[in-house]
């Protein structure tokens, strides 16, 4: 198991696993905006497209964005992380953590967040897995303005 840089000839296996990981998870993005949003991540200098390659073979993705404001400059954020079913339980979530902040501190973030969206989903056993890895809960809520 190793977790590289994902590559644009990787996007065919990261979208299919994207696809995956969003309809498993109920979220509403249509495959074609993902594709449309994966190809500009893979090339942009403010994400990282990390993948974990098993044997040739991508088995799981995270995708960090960076920002930058006023209150803590620049910020990270460990938007999607995924690890196909039958590879689960094995650490690759762990590995890909590690990699996101990791670049984070390259990139001279201040923080590495996540959002935890529940989508009509008991998401409480995700609050405990990323706690345990060092992710705190600042209470804050995120409201967004479909535009």
């Amino acid at each position: 198991m190793s977790v590289r840089t994902a590559r644009p000839a990787d996007a065919a296996t990261i979208l299919e696993l994207a696809d995956a990981f969003y309809r498993e998870d109920g979220f509403r993005t249509g495959r074609q905006r993902l594709e449309e949003h994966l190809r500009h991540l893979l090339t942009s200098d403010d994400a990282r497209v990390a993948v974990v390659d098993e044997r040739g073979g991508i088995v799981a993705f995270a995708i960090s964005t960076s920002s930058y404001g006023l209150e803590n400059g620049r910020i990270a954020e460990l938007e999607d992380l995924y690890v196909v079913p039958e590879q689960r339980r094995r650490g690759l979530a762990q590995a890909l953590i590690h990699d996101s902040a990791r670049w984070a501190r390259t990139i001279g973030a201040a923080h590495l967040e996540i959002v935890i969206a529940p989508n009509g989903h008991d998401v409480r056993h995700l609050y405990h897995y990323y706690q345990a890895r060092g992710f705190e809960d600042e209470g804050r809520r995120i409201l967004a303005m479909p535009l």
